[in-house]
């Protein structure tokens, strides 16, 4: 069920890196023009394409690799009518007798991103939404889904940066002046941003009335048929650049391990200075090294679905690579443009280079 005018201040709120939740207005009008009713959104990252594709009334699968960000799509994408209750948030944020906790949190990560006192409040949750165990399995994958979405909310509204890429946790507690940052924000209790995030995950919920679900793959393991639309935002990757931060799991393997618990210990690169996850390498899809033969693979696997790519000015590989092979492919291409600031982006007084670009291909 489309809706004929949609509100975006009740979109996701997210601080992931990249999203596109400004942008989403824009994004609005281009999609409109498009004849499609079947989307993929194969790098769906904070979830604010995919909900709006939602709202469209479109049958949209959300994708992405890593296994946090699966979870929030299926708490806001896949999910059409389960919300959290005044006593699911009770058992969320209390202590069950039943339970054995685990503190690896506590134990593990003392001084590297959070205060004691927060630390033990990640291990009690996360071991709490790990036990949820009261409702059906139908519908207990959406309550887990919601909850997790409010725990990785809460988790990366308290971080500098909203990044777990280092050891910095003295950003925080040092007494300085600052000229950047929200001291305010991270000084608030998980307990208030918790309760923020799960009042706003139970508003996300609705049902589209359209086939909706959630997957966690790599876009060259997904079946490529029967999308209409496939949408890909690709991390943004530089030639002069070292671009540690076009690795995802590198910059949120925290939530990545918050997302499996029970088995994180055992992944962790003890050698790392700020505990990342082992493999995080290899576990990407875009390196540098590979990245002109990563999007001809990607432009031949989805040659038969309209494909849009979301991309930026001066990354590699270039706008017209990208163009010059969908034709290549029985393309026609179309470009659209308009000026976005990204927050801490030393460009962005640059007008011609902070430009997002649509590349479109029919």
């Amino acid at each position: 069920m489309a809706l004929d005018k949609i509100d975006f201040k009740q979109f996701p709120t997210t601080r992931y890196q990249g999203s596109k939740r400004k942008m989403l207005p824009w994004l609005h009008e281009s999609f409109k023009e498009l004849k499609f009713h079947t989307a993929l959104d194969a790098c769906g990252g904070s979830g604010s394409v995919s909900y709006l594709l939602k709202k469209m009334g479109k049958s949209v699968t959300y994708n992405d690799k890593l296994l946090f960000n699966s979870i929030i799509g299926k708490a806001i994408i896949e999910n059409q009518q389960y919300q959290l209750t005044e006593n699911d948030l009770k058992d969320l944020k209390g202590t069950n007798p039943d339970i054995d906790y685990k503190k690896l949190i506590e134990k593990k990560f003392k001084g590297i991103y959070y205060l004691p006192k927060e630390n033990k409040w990640l291990d009690k949750v996360t071991n709490n939404i790990v036990n949820m165990n009261h409702y059906k399995p139908n519908v207990l994958q959406y309550k887990k889904a919601l909850a997790y979405y409010a725990l990785f909310q809460a988790s990366l509204i308290k971080r500098p940066f909203n990044l777990f890429h280092r050891k910095n946790l003295e950003i925080r507690t040092n007494d300085v002046e600052r000229n950047f940052g929200n001291k305010t924000t991270w000084d608030k209790s998980f307990d208030e941003h918790f309760l923020k995030f799960v009042n706003e995950a139970n508003n996300l919920v609705f049902d589209s009335r359209q086939e909706c679900k959630a997957t966690n793959q790599s876009l060259f393991d997904i079946d490529p048929y029967g999308y209409d639309l496939v949408y890909i935002d690709p991390p943004y990757i530089r030639k002069d650049s070292p671009n540690e931060s076009s690795n995802y799991l590198k910059c949120y393997h925290f939530l990545e391990g918050l997302s499996m618990y029970h088995e994180w210990e055992n992944l962790i690169d003890n050698d790392s200075i700020n505990l990342r996850l082992l493999n995080t390498e290899m576990q990407n899809d875009f390196k540098k090294e590979t990245i002109l033969e990563t999007f001809e693979k990607l432009i031949i696997k989805y040659r038969d679905s309209i494909l849009i790519f979301s991309y930026k000015m001066y990354g590699t590989p270039s706008i017209n690579f990208i163009k010059k092979t969908m034709k290549a492919n029985g393309k026609k291409v179309t470009t659209l443009s308009q000026p976005y600031k990204y927050a801490l982006n030393h460009q962005n007084g640059d007008s011609a280079k902070n430009r997002e670009v649509l590349i479109i291909g029919y």
